[in-house]
């Protein structure tokens, strides 16, 4: 992760434990992730729910690391905001 923001110059180097809350913004967006492809993969191919659950990690596990990223920065945008930064 960058040191700071190329567009708008912000400190992306936080406290420690800053980033505790992009962990639970990172797992409500995983668990809905694979709830939705597991229901869809269920109902459209009438699988057993053994494969349907094999097929679903296989489909969720290259996504997990974007996830990682993208809650990172959903929980930035929302810290900025509810208290933005003055430069």
């Amino acid at each position: 992760m960058n040191d700071r923001c190329p567009a708008c110059g912000l400190h992306f180097n936080r406290e420690p434990g800053y980033f505790l809350g992009a962990m639970y913004i990172s797992y409500a967006l995983a668990l809905a992730l694979v709830f939705a492809f597991g229901a869809m993969l269920w109902i459209l191919t009438s699988w057993r729910l053994d494969k349907v659950a094999i097929w679903t990690v296989l489909f969720f596990v290259p996504f997990a690391p974007m996830l990682t990223f993208l809650s990172r920065v959903l929980w930035i945008y929302l810290d900025q905001t509810i208290d933005p930064e003055i430069k």
